[in-house]
């Protein structure tokens, strides 16, 4: 049985030991955890990572709430030219033990709100590890087709030029006999 891969920073908030007015959470990336999150993430590099949350015990778990800073290097998708994604994002998360999540005979129809803001998520023991959801925030806010401004394919010279584009373009030029252009 292998063991789980170890966090890229440490967010480890352990439910038993956190006060019943909650406590404050705040992680500033250095350097090297920086470049860890930009592998993990598979994008040039992440020059700012910060994020400041407030934990609060909630029905035998917690709630996490607060915000994520970030900026982000990435290649352009037109020209590969670096492109920068400042990024800042709400988080509020619900993290509940198994015991509070409602058990449903097997076969049995299951409603779920997919809309609903407070569905809670399911943890195992008493930590909740907060690298795992901030970097999962990090994930979803980064654009996965980034661009600098004004970019596009038309200043490239690979717009439309009145005739079929295309690998199959292409195949059917020769398929009807020979490399001529319509």
């Amino acid at each position: 049985m292998s063991r789980p891969e170890a966090p890229i920073f440490d967010a480890i908030v352990r439910i038993d030991k956190l006060p019943s007015a909650g406590r404050s959470v705040s992680v500033k990336a250095d350097e090297p955890t920086r470049a860890a999150i930009a592998a993990a993430m598979k994008v040039t590099a992440v020059e700012r990572f910060e994020a400041e949350l407030t934990v609060v015990p909630l029905r035998g778990g917690l709630r996490a709430q607060g915000t994520l800073k970030a900026r982000i290097v990435q290649p352009s998708v037109v020209t590969f030219e670096p492109v920068v994604q400042d990024i800042a994002e709400t988080v509020d998360r619900v993290f509940l033990p198994a015991e509070h999540v409602e058990n449903h005979a097997p076969g049995a129809e299951v409603f779920i709100d997919l809309e609903d803001d407070d569905f809670p998520d399911h943890i195992d023991g008493p930590e909740v590890d907060l690298s795992a959801l901030l970097l999962e925030t990090l994930a979803l806010a980064i654009d996965p087709y980034p661009r600098a401004e004004g970019e596009s394919l038309d200043a490239l010279g690979l717009g439309e030029d009145g005739g079929q584009g295309g690998p199959f373009a292409a195949l059917a030029r020769l398929k009807d006999g020979g490399d001529q252009k319509d």
